[in-house]
């Protein structure tokens, strides 16, 4: 009786690239992005595909509500999938406003915003404890970015609005950025925001430019701090999982021979 050799491997095609799940939709900018900016791609410990939105400003998406914007953004994030995106984010908390068009426009999974983590960290904190935003524009935020976010209802948020330099380098999109005075602007949000709700048990981003800072609000203010990079690897662990060496396991049951 002849032996057949088993049949090779198959895999599934349809993409155009492999090996990055996570498609970020990049506002047309030109501050500074540095490391542990979504924007910079050696902040991310595996590899993204970006695509920038033509006219999507900063100004234009925090201050003026992305107005004329949306179909532009679908277009984008449908070009991403298209090239081998898996799943969608972006570099502005404020497009959480497009959180359920760009889901129903592009068939994967999107995480518009890091405000979708304000209900989940509220989820987890103990009883008399809530979650506190930081927003780069205070000014600009409305109910409608925080309802499409789910933000729970009554959560403190505080702006870096009139600070040295974050706020002002960002939106009106500075060639240089004072990473000190940034940082220093984002600290004293963080003071504004715990002193004025003591109750505050945790810290959540709202900008994604602000995730370099996280480390130095954590050792100021003893509370967890949430940005845009923890919702981005939660969204990459779940688009392409980690592999566990499990083959030198037996995992048999008792039993088997």
């Amino acid at each position: 009786m002849t032996e057949h050799a088993p049949p090779p491997h198959t895999f599934r095609g349809g993409k155009t690239i492999y090996g990055a799940s996570v498609g970020v939709l990049m506002l047309e900018t030109r501050f500074p992005r540095v490391v542990g900016d979504m924007g910079n791609a050696a902040t991310w410990p595996f590899p993204v595909h970006y695509e920038v939105v033509p006219g999507a400003s900063p100004d234009r998406v925090v201050r003026r509500q992305a107005e004329g914007l949306r179909d532009d953004f679908i277009a984008a994030a449908q070009r991403l999938v298209a090239r081998g995106a898996d799943g969608i984010t972006t570099t502005c908390g404020f497009l959480a406003l497009f959180q359920d068009d760009l889901a129903a426009a592009c068939g994967v999974p999107v995480a518009a915003s890091s405000l979708m983590q304000a209900p989940w960290v509220q989820a987890m904190l103990p009883p008399g404890q809530r979650v506190g935003i930081i927003t780069i524009s205070k000014n600009s935020i409305r109910d409608t970015h925080l309802a499409a976010a789910k933000v729970p209802e009554g959560t403190p948020i505080v702006g870096t609005d009139g600070g040295r330099e974050f706020t002002t380098a960002i939106l009106d999109d500075h060639p240089t950025l004072d990473v000190a005075a940034s940082r220093l602007d984002i600290l004293d949000a963080g003071h504004a925001l715990v002193s004025g709700h003591p109750d505050v048990g945790a810290i959540v981003l709202e900008c994604a430019n602000m995730a370099p800072h996280a480390p130095a609000l954590r050792e100021a203010f003893g509370r967890p701090v949430y940005s845009i990079y923890s919702l981005v690897t939660w969204f990459q662990a779940g688009l392409m999982p980690r592999r566990f060496d499990v083959d030198l396991v037996d995992t048999r049951p008792s039993g088997w021979g």
